[in-house]
């Protein structure tokens, strides 16, 4: 076992090097969520009025339950920190550590350098239990520096460090899932897909054995569940989180005993070969192959979400009603319930949007990965052309982040007319369709990095960044327009409520295009690594 360990912590050091700030921007998203919620509960809720009306709005909506997770005493900020941050957070520092374990097991598997460290003095097991360190590590920081920031915000300091200790634990636990599913898939992308796939289940199952009030004993069936019964700010229980470690301990040693069976640079489901006969028809068949298991997972997860923010909609009356500091939150301080309902939809498919934009950013980001595992100059040794390599991921991110937006918002807009709402069929779809441009702004930010400054890879994700802290939190901290503005979704105009001006939907539209071609200019130039 030693031996199989050696060279364990020089591994470790040098993936603290290389790979170490691959969380950073999770800690911070983290923080930044658990910690604003204490900030402005005390600006935005400042009378008992409306603090009661939050509680009284948010108890009888179980939709909300689905993504934040019960509530409990949203009369006080502890409890309002731990009702919007505790499933969320939790669920964000998941897939942090899920991308972080994968990408330094598998990924390197994949691209060669595990196999070029095996050939020094490296123990088997180091190439596992080091990836792992990082991620528990990098998760203990993440509850740390989350629940302390918390504190000093305003929350209480016992109830503050409990909730970041929730996010250590899913973080650890989700990071060992992530290794036992680097041992069962056939590469990185299939591993990443599988992991992020369980957590999506379980975390929708949680909200949905919470929001039906199921046996208690049907919560213990999922180890998500488990972590929101420490009931931060109630009854400050800790010992949920030591059977979420003593789980994450059990699928290391699975983990680990797999990874000392199966076969380097393979995983013990084997990949279904190609057909005998036939090609892939260039590179558009190229990408919709290598991507279409992710696409089919995305498509059901906007099947879903369509359905909750669709259900949603139809109480929104119920939920904003006479509170103003909800009405802030979730539909732009509208005050007539028609108003309420327009602009709660359009904050709502802004949302969606944002997520939308995920997997097309994906598709983007991973032409560098092809990249750097030296499967990109082959292709180019060919009669295919730089523009065209690299529009095919391109496009088929702009073709799948449109498809999902609409997908989404039709089920919304069906489920929210149909229910009696106000709102009228035409306009309605009219905003899904003005969404689209403003998702497409938030994609191409991909393209231009990867196609002019790959070695930047994480600033692909500002504009998700960006867009989702503005949707979020300006409203709320009352920031300027022009500051607003930085968010492209902010310039979608709210159809039905006036006259509409579409000038900013066309500058966006206009600045997407227009990064999308300097990014693709600079593919054409730039060297390949």
């Amino acid at each position: 076992m030693i031996r199989s360990c050696a060279g364990a912590w020089t591994l470790f050091r040098a993936l603290l090097a290389f790979d170490g700030r691959r969380f950073l921007p999770w800690i911070a998203i983290v923080t930044a969520l658990s910690a604003s919620s204490s900030l402005v509960y005390p600006w935005i809720f400042s009378t008992e009025k409306d603090r009661m009306g939050l509680s009284s709005a948010v108890g009888s909506n179980p939709a909300l339950s689905l993504i934040f997770g019960t509530a409990g005493d949203l009369t006080t900020v502890d409890g309002f920190a731990v009702w919007r941050g505790l499933a969320l957070g939790g669920f964000l520092a998941a897939l942090g550590a899920i991308v972080t374990v994968t990408a330094t097991t598998r990924g390197q598997e994949d691209s060669g350098q595990a196999e070029l460290l095996a050939s020094g003095v490296l123990g088997r097991a180091a190439r596992l239990l080091a990836p792992l360190a990082l991620a528990w590590i990098g998760s203990l920081l993440l509850g740390l520096i989350a629940g302390a920031v918390t504190a000093l915000c305003g929350a209480d300091g016992g109830v503050s460090m409990l909730l970041g200790g929730t996010f250590t634990a899913s973080g650890w636990l989700f990071s060992s899932l992530a290794a036992v599913c680097a041992q069962i898939a056939s590469d990185a992308h299939i591993a990443n897909d599988l992991a992020v796939g369980v957590l999506a289940v379980l975390f929708l199952a949680r909200g949905v054995l919470e929001t039906l009030d199921t046996p208690e004993w049907t919560l213990w069936a999922n180890p998500l569940a488990w972590i929101s019964q420490t009931e931060p700010g109630e009854s400050n229980t800790w010992w949920p989180l030591l059977a979420a470690l003593g789980l994450a301990l059990v699928l290391v040693g699975i983990a680990c005993a797999a990874h000392g069976r199966r076969d380097f640079g393979q995983g013990m489901i084997s990949p279904r070969g190609g057909p005998a006969t036939g090609r892939i028809r260039g590179p558009w068949g190229l990408i919709w192959r290598i991507h279409r298991g992710t696409v089919l997972v995305w498509v059901l997860l906007f099947l879903v979400l369509g359905v909750v923010f669709g259900y949603l909609s139809t109480s929104v009356q119920d939920l904003v009603g006479g509170n103003s500091g909800v009405s802030t939150i979730l539909a732009a301080g509208a005050t007539t319930q028609e108003d309420i309902t327009r602009s709660f939809v359009k904050t709502i498919l802004t949302l969606v949007g944002i997520i939308a934009a995920v997997p097309g950013i994906q598709m983007i980001t991973r032409l560098r990965a092809e990249e750097l595992a030296f499967r990109v100059e082959p292709l180019l040794a060919t009669p295919l052309s730089r523009v065209r390599l690299f529009l095919a991921p391109v496009g088929l991110a702009l073709i799948l982040s449109a498809f999902l937006t609409a997908l989404a918002g039709g089920i919304i807009v069906s489920i929210a007319v149909g229910s009696g709402t106000g709102l009228e069929r035409g306009d309605s779809i009219l905003q899904v369709l003005l969404t689209i441009p403003a998702v497409w702004a938030v994609t191409m930010v991909a393209a231009l990095v990867i196609g002019n400054r790959p070695e930047v890879v994480p600033a692909a994700w500002l504009g998700v960044l960006i867009s989702f802290g503005l949707t979020l939190l300006g409203p709320t901290f009352k920031l300027d327009d022009w500051a607003l503005g930085f968010s492209p979704f902010w310039h979608v105009p709210e159809v039905g409520g006036g006259e509409a001006s579409y000038t900013g939907v066309l500058v966006v539209a206009i600045i997407a295009a227009a990064l999308g071609a300097l990014g693709t200019l600079g593919f054409r130039r730039r060297p390949i690594s």
